[in-house]
């Protein structure tokens, strides 16, 4: 059974940080590219990182340089390293997973193969 587990949500305030975890499991995990998509209050889910393969990331422009993408084939687990956050960070956080695509794919949600059901962030002014 296809598994995509979000853990390390929660509220923080302006300016702060929060790691996000996205266990899998079912599934040949080295064969996916890996993605963290961000689904606002009244928004379009947006891809804001991902990891391909071979361990390449891509990020959307408003996070590059703020969010860190890993990936732990040993553990089937993706990280995401989030700081400075702000307001328009908040919202569910899901990871999708892209089967045999690399990065060129990877902003686009209807590629996705699996998702899991995402984990809520909240960031105070």
């Amino acid at each position: 059974q296809v598994q995509l587990v979000e853990s390390g949500g929660g509220l923080v305030q302006t300016g702060a940080s929060l790691n996000l975890t996205c266990t899998t499991s079912g599934f040949s995990f080295t064969d996916y590219t890996i993605s963290w998509f961000l689904q606002g209050p009244g928004m379009d889910r947006e891809s804001v990182a991902c990891v391909d393969r071979r361990g390449a990331s891509d990020y959307s422009d408003s996070k590059k340089g703020r969010f860190v993408i890993s990936r732990d084939n040993a553990k089937n687990t993706v990280y995401l390293q989030m700081t400075d956050l702000k307001p328009e960070d908040t919202g569910v956080y899901l990871c999708g997973a892209l089967y045999m695509r690399g990065l060129e794919y990877a902003f686009g949600e209807e590629w996705y193969d699996h998702w899991g059901q995402g984990t809520q962030v909240t960031v105070s002014s």
